[in-house]
């Protein structure tokens, strides 16, 4: 059997400004919203008690590509500094957008850091041919790092 990768849960600094990046940059809708007591038992780094706010982001699938956002709400400890980098246990994401131009200019409205500003490229595909895309290379406010893609034909 072959797993399905439905979400991938992110800890992040401060949910206010996250959410700004993911609603206003890249378009996601909020699926989940609330507050949850930890077990301690299951997530990494959590202890029985800690108190968090979880938001589940979702993109045009309602299936998969969704991105949870878990704040710590109680106890609250100061974060490490944000690696504006790509280093092992950081992903990449890479998604596909309809309008990267736009997803510049927005980021640009809301200071979001731009790591790559909008550039276009070729890239051999799977299948022998090329791909052409216009991308944008975005750190959220966490310094998770986003590259956004928009197809072009060609």
């Amino acid at each position: 059997m072959t797993a399905i990768i439905k979400r991938t849960t992110l800890k992040v600094r401060n949910m206010e400004k996250s959410l700004i990046f993911y609603e206003k940059v890249l378009g996601m809708k909020k699926y989940y919203d609330d507050e949850i007591t930890l077990s301690g038992e299951l997530l990494p780094g959590g202890k029985a008690g800690d108190l968090t706010r979880l938001v589940i982001m979702e993109s045009l699938d309602p299936e998969i590509g969704k991105i949870g956002l878990l704040q710590w709400l109680n106890p609250s400890t100061p974060p490490p500094p944000i690696n504006f980098d790509f280093d092992y246990g950081q992903p990449v994401f890479v998604a596909g957008v309809k309008d990267a131009e736009e997803i510049f200019k927005t980021a640009q409205l809301y200071n979001i850091k731009i790591r790559a500003p909008l550039s276009e490229a070729v890239y051999p595909a799977a299948n022998g041919g090329e791909v052409r895309v216009r991308s944008v290379g975005l750190f959220d406010p966490d310094g998770h790092f986003f590259e956004c893609n928009q197809r072009l034909a060609g």
